[in-house]
């Protein structure tokens, strides 16, 4: 056992080097170049915005080639200017017009006006895309010049959060490259835009399976309104796991990571390197979003009291304790975070007693034995009185994701354990997204809701619930990836969505989580920042933290600050 720990500390040390010589191979100047890691699982194969499956970064996570018309900022929780100046509904509140920043341009010099914001939404209205569902809330967007848009907020649905949301989230392109990209291809979700011309500070350098480098574009507009940036090349490490860029890290060859660190507080603590996250004590990191096991709606997952049997027996305080390296609280049942965020004030102690579930094993081999009339096989694993047996049922992660790969073996422990067959099978990155969207799943986890905006935590409501718009089973989804379906959910949905008045939205938001709790469509497993914030100060500085709160803890969204506030170690 101790000779098989040192070949796995071995193999890890190898890798970490092996990227080491990947970038003295490149002849990046270091103290030019922010690493990065933990955005990027195997070898980029897109930079299509629009495209479906695994878009690589850049282009599927930050602001720095593609951008929007705001950034949602964590810390202030709303909505930073970036491509436009200000944002303000009219015309009693069922228009929300937009006016651009003077100066905007493409990275090919051509001018960014209002056409090209008009021509990105009406693509996501033609064509299936991660934003087609802004067109559920809004029935038009017209140019009025070349530097304003009005969006007419749809009245039958009319949430104002939640388009808001949408310009922080809906990348731009340019009008006079996808028009030509979209008259070729008669779509524009297949081409892979290995050359991508955004608005943004950057523009890709290179790429191959080891890494992909941006470089600083001269005439970026924005430098007038946001100043300079320090880094002249900003490159993303593509590593086979999470051990791989954490040892990286902590030798200084990684700047700024978003991998899962197992007890991060050791780097300073015991070997005193100078790496650090935006608390420096528990939990370090802000929590934002809520990792959850997707169940896939058919029999016999579909049966009720087997969802509430699997919830039963997961032991979600050793998931916090081990796979969340105490970076979460023992996981409440619903999907809104009860501790440590703003939405908290919307999660009912009470409701979570009456209609959740809690770490019984008991309670779970009860349900079985009792309310299904299930009897254990000779094997172990319980047999409905139909004959179906309970499992194999395949629990899917990425590979590498040590995190959510720790936390789905206790998920398949604790239901091994009561008598449920589920095995954990870790694909590569890509793989895994394309069964996450396809459908094509037993059990999978997914952060419900991804990141954080305007509409939380309503969006995760949404994302989990609602079959609006929801493709059948082997075509691409970006939502429901279960494909549960409950028609009652929607009046609500759209109840909660509407009001601007805060008690019934507290309310509604209390029903959507009795639902959640009752319907069982996902079990969410543990609370997670919105993005893992470790940063090395080997190579850069000044990084924000929470006493010096310059920028958010993000990779994403208002996190394109922190890239105008670090500076190079002299």
């Amino acid at each position: 056992m101790q000779k098989s720990r040192w070949l796995i500390v071995l193999l890890v040390a190898i890798l970490a080097l092996s990227m080491v010589s990947q970038v003295s191979a490149q002849r990046l100047p270091r103290n030019e170049t922010v690493w990065k890691a933990g955005l990027q699982w195997g070898a980029p194969t897109s930079f299509n915005p629009f495209g479906a499956g695994s878009i690589a970064w850049p282009i599927g996570s930050e602001k720095l080639i593609y951008e929007t018309l705001f950034v949602y900022n964590i810390l202030e929780g709303d909505l930073d200017p970036l491509l436009a100046e200000s944002r303000e509904w009219i015309n009693d509140d069922m228009t929300l017009r937009v006016v651009l920043r003077e100066g905007t341009t493409w990275q090919d010099g051509q001018p960014l006006t209002s056409e090209d914001i008009v021509y990105t939404f009406e693509l996501s209205e033609r064509y299936t895309t991660s934003w087609s569902a802004v067109w559920n809330y809004m029935t038009e967007i017209v140019a009025v010049d070349e530097r304003t848009i009005d969006i007419s907020l749809n009245p039958e649905r009319p949430h104002r959060a939640f388009l808001e949301n949408f310009l922080s989230t809906h990348r731009i392109a340019p009008k006079h490259i996808w028009t030509e990209i979209e008259a070729a291809d008669g779509t524009i979700r297949e081409t892979p835009n290995m050359e991508p011309v955004g608005s943004g500070p950057f523009k890709l350098m290179q790429f191959n399976p080891e890494m992909i480098v941006l470089e600083q574009h001269d005439e970026y507009w924005g430098f007038q309104y946001f100043g300079d940036i320090a880094p002249r090349y900003i490159a993303m490490g593509i590593f086979s796991s999470n051990d791989a860029a954490n040892l990286a890290l902590e030798r200084g060859t990684i700047d700024f990571s978003q991998t899962f660190i197992p007890e991060v507080w050791r780097m300073w603590e015991d070997a005193g390197r100078p790496v650090k996250t935006w608390y420096d004590d528990v939990p370090y990191h802000l929590p934002a979003s809520i990792p959850s096991i997707y169940l896939a709606w058919k029999y016999p997952l579909d049966i009720p009291e087997v969802r509430r049997a699997i919830a039963y027996s997961i032991d979600y305080a050793r998931i916090a304790e081990t796979a969340m390296s105490r970076y979460s609280l023992p996981k409440e049942p619903g999907l809104i975070i009860h501790e440590g965020s703003p939405e908290a004030v919307y999660f009912s102690e009470e409701d979570a007693a009456a209609y959740g579930w809690e770490f019984n094993p008991a309670e779970a081999v009860r349900l079985l034995e009792e309310e299904l009339g299930a009897t254990k096989g000779s094997d172990g694993i319980y047999v409905l009185p139909d004959g179906t047996r309970l499992g194999p049922w395949d629990a899917v992660c990425p590979y590498g994701w040590t995190d959510w790969m720790t936390a789905l073996e206790i998920v398949a422990a604790g239901a091994q354990a009561v008598g449920i067959d589920i095995r954990t099978n870790f694909p590569e990155a890509p793989v895994r997204t394309d069964m996450l969207q396809t459908g094509n799943f037993d059990i999978i986890l997914d952060s419900v809701g991804s990141g954080y905006g305007m509409a939380h935590p309503w969006e995760r409501f949404r994302v989990a619930l609602d079959s609006r718009e929801l493709p059948e089973i082997g075509q691409t989804a970006f939502h429901n990836y279960a494909r549960y379906k409950n028609e009652e959910v929607h009046e609500i949905l759209d109840r909660a969505g509407y009001t601007t008045d805060e008690e019934e939205r507290a309310q509604y938001l209390r029903e959507l989580n009795r639902i959640v709790m009752h319907d069982i469509p996902v079990i969410g497993l543990m609370y997670r920042p919105w993005d893992f914030y470790t940063v090395s100060e080997h190579v850069w500085t000044n990084w924000p933290d929470a006493d010096n709160p310059t920028a958010p803890p993000n990779h994403q969204q208002a996190g394109i600050w922190i890239y105008y506030q670090i500076e190079p170690v002299e």
